[in-house]
């Protein structure tokens, strides 16, 4: 199973542009990160840039519109992810309960949609999707 843990980090909503964190939890997360890859179970990870250096598309009506970063009425962003493949949701959980975190972070655990979890329509609509995973596997 795969799930992907969220990290959001109180206040990163309003963090100026080119905003990082300090060396002192940017270590403990390494040691948390290398822990998780000699576990055998790291699939990916990133951190994000904070919204203020983003921008939303909207499609109101149908039709796109732009709004760029930071967004007044986000009240919970997402500072990184990893994605992890374990055996249970609780498995998950203790991985996310190991993590380094502050007072002020949160980890959501969500899990990945596979394939095989939709019905035979879904499948059928989606029919490209496993191919199109494996042509992103090659590039990657």
């Amino acid at each position: 199973m795969r799930f992907m843990m969220l990290m959001i980090p109180g206040g990163y909503e309003s963090a100026a542009p080119g905003t990082m964190p300090d060396a002192a939890a940017v270590e403990a997360m390494m040691k948390y990160n290398a822990a998780l890859q000699e576990a055998g179970v790291l699939l990916a990870l990133d951190g994000l840039h904070p919204p203020s250096m983003g921008a939303r598309v909207s499609f109101k009506g149908g039709q796109p519109s732009v709004t760029d970063g930071p967004f007044a009425e986000a009240k919970e962003v997402l500072g990184g992810y990893w994605m992890i493949q374990v055996k249970s949701r609780e498995e998950a959980i203790e991985w996310a309960r190991r993590c380094p975190g502050g007072d002020n972070e949160v980890i959501e655990i969500r899990q990945v949609q596979e394939f095989e979890d939709f019905p035979a329509d879904v499948q059928e609509a989606a029919s490209d999707f496993v191919d199109m995973q494996q042509k992103i596997g090659q590039r990657a």
